[in-house]
């Protein structure tokens, strides 16, 4: 197969928040759905590289949070395609339990006091679910890589590892101030929420020490191995401590 192009969509303004997707050809796959309402967004990106909502073939969601899932019902509706994602957060995509959230720092207390990671999207049920240790892989989907579980941001959370080297993480880090994006997007930050940082650390040296040499994200990005091995790092040495969900 052909190295697969990673077009960014600009959810919101300056990197705060993306999606992707992932082509190969007139194979594509969409990684995360935005923020509720951003099927029109999507629609335009597809436009400019002369595609469709038909030529998605398959709908990965990273994690649960309003800005990754908010649109995957719509888009399921609009592309015909089947939603992947990880039976841990499969309660929280239904809507059967409020989703949970553990603030990394100030910002992310502040973050949480707001309606914005509290937006209400329209629950789903994903049609693939993966357990724990499925590898799910893309070469029906037209593209050479698999789905990997890779909890620590929120418990269902997973990525994408492409034969090319280049992996999609969703939330797993984050780059540049605040949520993520704006400005200093070079250097590797954690998100505003974070559910175990030590998990975060081992999949992260997990996928660099595997071969992975660009990392795009949800927030800001995208990074090249060596700073995302810094962060990597810095999350290990952080001490052990219960997470206080909200």
């Amino acid at each position: 197969m052909n190295s697969p192009e990673i077009i960014r969509i600009p959810i919101l303004p300056l990197g705060m928040v993306n999606a992707f997707l992932i082509r190969n050809g007139q194979d594509c796959i969409l990684v995360d759905a935005g923020i509720p309402g951003s099927e029109r967004k999507i629609a335009r990106v597809l436009a400019r590289h002369g595609l469709t909502f038909g030529d998605i073939r398959l709908i990965i969601v990273t994690h649960a949070h309003t800005d990754h899932a908010g649109s995957a019902a719509r888009l399921r509706q609009l592309s015909g395609a089947p939603i992947l994602a990880h039976k841990d957060d499969a309660d929280f995509y239904s809507r059967k339990t409020p989703m949970t959230y553990c603030p990394t720092g100030p910002f992310g207390r502040f973050f949480l006091k707001t309606p914005l990671p509290h937006e209400p999207y329209e629950g789903f049920v994903p049609d693939m679910l993966m357990s724990d240790g499925d590898q799910v892989r893309l070469d029906d989907f037209g593209v050479e890589g698999v789905v990997r579980h890779t909890a620590g941001h929120t418990p269902g959370s997973i990525a994408v590892e492409l034969a090319s080297r280049e992996v999609v993480v969703g939330d797993l880090v984050a780059s540049g101030i605040l949520i993520g994006g704006i400005a200093f997007t070079g250097r590797a930050t954690r998100p505003p929420f974070e559910d175990d940082p030590h998990t975060v650390a081992r999949e992260l040296t997990r996928m660099v020490t595997g071969g992975a040499q660009r990392f795009h994200m949800g927030h800001g990005g995208p990074l090249g191995a060596g700073e995302v091995l810094r962060h990597a790092q810095v999350l290990a040495a952080l001490p052990h401590q219960g997470c206080a969900h909200g």
